[in-house]
């Protein structure tokens, strides 16, 4: 049957930034879909294990912050979900950090920030999963894009800078990997109704603005992209890959 394909019975994902928003819906699309999840924040994700537990699911959670680990803490969290949950299968790279400021005005210090997680641990993660996938010859890399993987933005350099590196990353490492059964895609939300725009949505005529080109005419939420999570984490979708998938209520074709 071909809903059997998108179950994840026995499959064991790690996704990143699962606190809430995004990452929290993704680690629970997949659980309820039948995987095991382990939790990766530099903040506590308590919550989202009791979610996961829950649905009968095992779960287990590390402590790292993005942005201070050296790439080996960073890939250590790889031997870490294996050692804990007995393997790895599903990768979500979701964590992510977002700066604004007019660009003749941008700190270092951000820039460098906003680089390391939305770029660095993105690469660093997915090389020490992909080592262990590839081993076993299959896997799923899910990364997240954005609408600035395609578009400037404005105020936004840093983060334009590693979102469109994202898609890049994704491609080249499809490449690479596809041969020996590891799929590595990319969802780019669109605007959602998340923390990360929370300034958005408080100016009122950017909001506005906003909500006038996209045809659905409402801000997404997490539940918005947790069919996507599913199929591309799942066998439905071991054809594909090296793709950027927008979910974005029509954002991108106004």
């Amino acid at each position: 049957m071909i809903l059997d394909s998108f179950r994840l019975d026995g499959q064991v994902a790690l996704v990143t930034g699962s606190t809430r928003g995004l990452g929290q819906g993704a680690a629970l699309a997949l659980a309820e879909a039948g995987a095991d999840v382990a939790l990766l924040d530099r903040a506590d994700a308590s919550d989202t294990a009791e979610k996961i537990r829950a649905l009968g699911r095992r779960v287990h959670l590390i402590r790292r912050d993005l942005v201070q680990a050296t790439p080996d803490e960073i890939a250590s969290a790889v031997t870490e979900v294996v050692d804990e949950l007995g393997d790895l299968h599903i990768l979500v790279n979701n964590a992510g950090i977002i700066h604004r400021a007019p660009a003749v005005d941008f700190a270092a210090d951000s820039w460098n920030d906003v680089l390391s997680i939305n770029l660095d641990a993105v690469f660093h993660l997915s090389q020490a999963a992909g080592r262990h996938m590839l081993a076993q010859g299959h896997g799923r890399i899910i990364n997240i894009a954005s609408m600035l993987s395609f578009q400037g933005g404005v105020f936004v350099p840093a983060y334009t800078a590693s979102k469109h590196a994202v898609a890049g990353l994704t491609k080249a490492l499809a490449n690479e990997w596809a041969a020996s059964g590891v799929t590595v895609n990319a969802i780019a939300p669109g605007y959602m109704a998340t923390d990360n725009t929370a300034a958005l949505r408080a100016d009122v005529e950017r909001e506005r603005s906003i909500l006038a080109r996209i045809p659905a005419g409402r801000w997404g939420t997490p539940a918005d992209l947790q069919g996507a999570f599913v199929f591309l984490a799942s066998d439905a979708s071991a054809y594909v890959t090296g793709t950027v998938l927008p979910v974005d209520g029509g954002w991108l074709v106004r």
